[in-house]
């Protein structure tokens, strides 16, 4: 079962993340899904 998290952004990241929402043609939900994936792929590799 999945966990939900809300998260907090602040008026530029929101704008960012409805930008790169609009330009690909999916949700912000889905544009927030995949930055977090990014960031955790990203501080994996880190940690290696």
């Amino acid at each position: 079962m999945p966990t939900r998290f809300t998260v907090v952004c602040d008026d530029d990241q929101a704008r960012a993340i409805e930008v790169l929402a609009r330009r690909y043609g999916i949700t912000e939900e889905e544009v927030v899904k995949q930055l977090i994936e990014v960031g955790l792929e990203d501080v994996e590799e880190r940690t290696v």
